[in-house]
């Protein structure tokens, strides 16, 4: 670096050169612009001097290089009359040599270029290279003072993607980072949420590992992270053995190298532990691990690979080499010696005691990574490197003059062209390769996220193979980078399916994940919903409740609409409710007719028939009213049973008070000429109950007016159920409905108590008082009956009341009466009255001052004058008591 910065500072017209002749082995060859290369290719022992083992591979990617530039001054479409040559550096896989050859490939040697100056372009005017993210930043940090383009095959390390520090870097295969969402795809492919990660102690490893942290926090959870050492450390390697042994994880992913790997894999084989998927990163998906000897315990691994591709051609090119005694090409030299193990007799230090080259050697005899054209991977990205540098001077070639991006609209000229100015087109680039695939790059320099997804199988006679059993593409349109054909997929496990890999199975929907103290979220238990709410989704984090008007079904993870409930006519409970109404109606009807057929007899007569009438009527209605409870509930039904209920049951509470008022008065009325019940005749007995009545009737009216009952969806009593009722609307207006029914039938039961003593033969005061009590103590009992039952058992006590509470009054007002009319037809005469009043006398049981009725037809003879008796009128006829 110190020899550039000399350099810069040197006048103009002063020729550069270099301080030290390197001697680096590589290929070269002539152009009219020359692009440079730098490849691993040898691994050198330390000291370097006693022995070197070659990278066939390295080799074969260098070779690429040469024959995309063959390639490309072949094609008359791209760069005509343009040649471009290339010079090609061997780094030996140390940093120091790699910088060494940047250094010649940036300035020249005097041997090679001559006349070179700080003010003329430099030899090269951009760099394929290096394979390792290491030598690459500090390669570019180098070309980036100079602005030189400088294209990667191989160095995946993220931080290259910075272009505050790494202006002019490129690369043709994908950062690490889209590595990364590959796998991550992968796993959310499977389903696995519960995965081991482990990665080499270097910067690929630990960049590697915390962004693969960072991406899968949103998927699942790591199990374990460990670091594997660069060395075999037996405390560490134990330590990561026991992790993989003691978790439940399935799923293992290892970014790091094979050599790595190999000090991991030693102890898995001696502890026999199998029952994993390997997830292998591109560092050693394609490496030597893929052994049969492995296969065991690796057979089944899914790994990342770069992209494969088939060039036409290129394997002739690679057997069509043959030895160049250039010094500029003396790495030709080097594999020839080490392919065929025989040495050139101008190269006495190589091989020693070995055969001698001639030069001809076939390379068709032989079977090596150099000739092996089935996995171009790496080769190929270098292939898409020159291309890109191809396609940069083409579009630089093609400027026209006034329209160019340089100052005052210029062009850059193809035969002087600086690094800076192909960086500039470089950073445009977009194209479509020969083999059909798109070649660009973001704006970091960084090319499109695509991989080959490979699985360890193995094939007849136990030969091992990797095969591609799918593509990761993130320029893919639709969105779906991932595509997988998972019947190719070879399942190193004893079910040969797909394996799971999870802390905890799935939360099916009707359940929710409940996290558990201390673990990592994706370690939960599953609870059911409440009832009333529903997960539609496995593994839902919470639970939704259902809309009001619906409830989650038996398996909670649907909602659906609640189940109506209202007392019906077909239910059951509905049938025999309504056979009671019915029941009670007709019995009423029926007693009403025999009162009426029966209406000139003594019992009738001596009854007051016109209220009994009354109030015969009025329990029918009560009956009737029930079955306005009875079915759905609507705007009219809901008016309908409570004003009906209400006014029903005042008018026979009416009829029964104003009967006992009638008693009290004619009965009480003891001194002689007094006239008090001439003033509570038949009319106004009629308009006494005809005021009760108008009381309520008014109270229900101004009710319906001001807050009438509706129908309503009763949710709360029954959370699964609807239940359809009749909201009272005002609860002031069906207090005083209910208040009003309340103190009618208190006033009435009083003075039917107070008057039960009369004489039984026209005394309806005690079974007054009876039926009092049974309306009360029936209408009491509704009370804790009402609020404890629940949904349309509701309503079913509420019938049940009001039926019960009209049969104690039909029976205990009527039965005696329609016992002696039907029953005992001896007895239903004045005769007999008569003689009951006389034992009833004798007995001083009742009125010992009452001695007899006489019924008189005629109100004349009331007129004649008896001085201990008193004459009024009753309903139908006129009596004269005697005493």
């Amino acid at each position: 670096l110190l020899l550039y910065q000399s350099c810069m500072l040197l006048q103009l017209s002063m020729t550069c050169k270099i301080l030290e002749t390197f001697d680096l082995h590589g290929l070269y060859k002539k152009g009219d612009i020359m692009l440079g290369g730098i490849f691993p290719v040898q691994y050198l022992s330390i000291p370097p001097e006693l022995s070197f083992t070659l990278d066939f591979s390295g080799f074969q990617s260098a070779q690429t290089m040469a024959y995309a530039i063959d390639e490309i001054n072949r094609n008359v479409s791209l760069l005509p009359n343009i040649t471009l040559g290339y010079r090609l550096f061997d780094n030996c896989i140390r940093m120091p040599i790699g910088l060494r050859a940047a250094a010649v490939l940036i300035n020249g040697q005097d041997s090679i270029v001559y006349d070179y100056s700080c003010s003329q372009a430099p030899p090269i005017v951009a760099l394929v290279g290096d394979a390792g993210s290491a030598p690459s930043i500090a390669i570019s940090r180098i070309l980036s003072l100079f602005g030189m383009p400088m294209v990667s095959y191989f160095s995946t390390c993220p931080c290259l993607s910075n272009k505050v520090e790494f202006p002019s870097f490129f690369r043709t295969i994908p950062s690490d980072d889209f590595q990364v969402k590959a796998m991550v795809e992968i796993i959310k492919h499977f389903g696995w949420t519960w995965v081991g990660v482990i990665g080499s102690d270097d910067e690929y490893g630990h960049t590697a590992l915390k962004t693969f942290s960072d991406v899968f926090q949103n998927v699942g959870c790591l199990s374990f992270t460990e670091i594997i050492p660069k060395s075999n450390d037996k405390l560490k390697i134990s330590r990561i053995i026991s992790s993989i042994k003691q978790s439940t994880a399935k799923v293992i992913i290892i970014f790091a190298v094979s050599r790595d790997i190999s000090f991991l894999l030693n102890e898995i084989i001696l502890q026999n532990i199998t029952g994993k998927q390997w997830i292998a990163s591109e560092a050693w998906s394609l490496g030597s691990l893929a052994r049969e000897e492995n296969f065991y315990w690796l057979g089944g691994t899914i790994g990342i690979a770069i992209r494969r591709k088939d060039i036409p051609n290129l394997e002739n090119f690679l057997l069509q080499v043959r030895p160049d005694f250039d010094p500029a090409n003396n790495l030709v030299i080097r594999f020839w010696e080490t392919m065929f193990e025989c040495k050139f007799p101008e190269n006495s230090s190589t091989f020693l005691n070995s055969k001698t080259c001639t030069g001809s050697e076939d390379l068709k005899s032989l079977s090596t990574a150099y000739t092996d054209t089935s996995q171009l991977r790496s080769a190929y990205n270098v292939y898409k490197s020159v291309y890109a540098l191809a396609h940069a001077l083409h579009d630089l070639m093609m400027c026209k003059q006034g329209e160019g991006p340089f100052e005052n609209g210029s062009c850059a000229d193809i035969f002087n062209v600086q690094p800076w100015q192909v960086l500039f087109y470089m950073r445009k680039v977009n194209f479509i390769n020969p083999l059909g695939e798109r070649v660009a790059f973001d704006k970091n320099g960084d090319a499109l996220g695509i991989y080959d997804i490979v699985n360890w199988q193995k094939i007849d006679h136990g030969k091992i193979t990797i095969k591609t059993i799918g593509v990761y593409d993130e320029s893919v349109i639709t969105g779906k980078a991932l595509t997988i054909q998972d019947d190719d997929i070879f399942w190193n496990f004893p079910s040969k399916l797909v394996p799971q890999s999870i802390c905890s199975k799935s939360c099916q929907p009707g359940t929710r994940k409940a996290s558990r103290k201390g673990e990592p979220v994706c370690c939960f238990d599953c609870v059911p919903c409440a009832e009333g709410e529903i997960s539609t989704v496995f593994d839902s984090s919470e639970c939704f409740r259902c809309p009001s008007d619906f409830w989650s079904n038996p398996e909670r993870n649907k909602c659906v609409e609640k189940e109506l409930e209202f007392l019906s006519f077909e239910d059951s409970m509905g049938i025999a409710l309504t056979s009671l109404a019915a029941l009670g109606m007709c019995v009423s009807v029926s007693v009403l007719a025999v009162f009426i057929h029966f209406r000139e007899t003594a019992v009738v007569k001596a009854n007051n028939s016109e209220l009994s009438y009354f109030l015969l009527v009025s329990l029918a209605l009560c009956f009737l009213c029930s079955l306005f409870f009875i079915g759905e509930p609507s705007h009219v039904t809901c008016r309908l049973r409570h004003v009906a209920f209400g006014i029903s049951f005042v008018l026979c509470i009416s009829c029964l008070l104003v009967k006992t008022v009638v008693v009290i008065i004619a009965f009480k009325a003891t001194l002689p000429g007094n006239n008090r019940i001439k003033w509570f005749g038949a009319v106004q007995q009629r308009g006494t109950v005809f005021f009760f009545t108008s009381v309520e009737t008014l109270i229900c009216i101004l009710w319906l007016v001001i807050a009438p009952p509706v129908p309503a969806k009763n949710t709360n009593n029954e959370h699964s159920k609807i239940i359809l009722e009749c909201y009272v609307g005002s609860i002031t207006g069906f207090s005083c409905v209910l208040g009003y029914i309340f103190f009618l039938a208190c006033i009435c039961f009083i003075l039917a108590f107070l008057s039960r003593n009369l004489p039984d033969s026209f005394n309806e005061a005690k079974f007054i008082t009876f039926s009092m009590l049974i309306f009360l103590a029936v209408w009491i009992a509704f009370i804790p009956a009402y609020v404890s039952s629940p949904g349309k058992y509701t309503i079913a006590v509420e019938i049940f009341a009001i039926l019960a509470s009209s049969f104690g009054l039909l029976t205990a007002i009527f039965t005696p009466k329609c016992y002696i009319i039907l029953l005992k037809p001896e007895l239903n005469n004045k005769r007999s009255l008569m003689g009951r009043l006389i034992n009833n006398k004798n007995s001083g049981a009742f009125f010992p001052k009452m001695l007899i009725f006489v019924f008189l037809k005629e109100p004349s003879k009331c007129s004649v004058d008896h001085s201990k008796s008193a004459c009024f009128r009753s309903s139908h006829f006129y009596v004269r008591i005697f005493y």
